[in-house]
């Protein structure tokens, strides 16, 4: 990773520019709460526990005596008021996201967001907290239902980024990074954990040290 010649940073989302944990469990709980083959509370710590995954795979985990119906249903219903709430009530930025994000757009990079979540909630997540501005694109599981290192990929290809970076904070951020062929570094606050030897930030504002 040469930051003389990295032109685009490319985020995950969930555990490395916010955490929403508390706002999705509610609105996952608002959801569930007529249906009556669901009997089990969400809690932010589930949330937390599938973040990285696939959309759809995050039901499987949750809630895998449900039938193929049944989870269709359910996934629909906590989809639709995930962003009805996510609109509503935003989440939790990291500390010092907007000062960074300024900075790196001053130094002249590009940035982007590409993450496994649903359609619209990327969106929810610029709108609410209005930080449209600081992003020139940005791609999700929702829009293609394509895994993240392809997306990665597809962002690259259509905005000609010659070396990007990918931010993340689980291991399937870094093999997502390992797909889509870029370099890789490690959000530690975040949700998960990363074996591998990378960069490594323990604040939004450590990635002044790297570009």
């Amino acid at each position: 990773m040469n930051n003389t010649t990295t032109d685009g940073l490319i985020f995950d989302l969930d555990g490395t520019l916010w955490d929403s944990t508390q706002t999705v469990a509610d609105a996952w709980q608002a959801a569930i709460e007529d249906l009556p083959y669901v009997d089990r509370t969400v809690t932010k710590e589930d949330v937390a526990g599938i973040a990285g995954m696939p959309y759809d795979a995050i039901y499987e985990k949750l809630f895998p005596k449900l039938n193929k119906e049944q989870r269709q249903e359910l996934m629909e219903r906590c989809a639709k008021e995930e962003l009805e709430y996510l609109h509503k009530k935003g989440g939790q930025l990291y500390e010092g996201l907007e000062e960074t994000l300024t900075y790196l757009q001053n130094k002249g990079y590009k940035l982007f967001i590409v993450s496994n979540c649903q359609r619209g909630y990327i969106e929810g997540f610029l709108e609410f907290h209005g930080l449209q501005r600081y992003f020139d694109d940005h791609l999700c599981f929702g829009d293609d239902h394509k895994p993240k290192g392809k997306n990665i990929r597809a962002i690259i290809e259509r905005n000609g980024l010659k070396q990007a970076v990918y931010i993340g904070d689980t291991k399937g951020d870094y093999d997502a990074s390992q797909v889509g062929e870029v370099p890789f570094v490690f959000a530690r606050y975040g949700f998960g954990t990363v074996e591998a030897e990378v960069k490594t930030i323990d604040q939004l504002a450590d990635l002044k040290k790297f570009f």
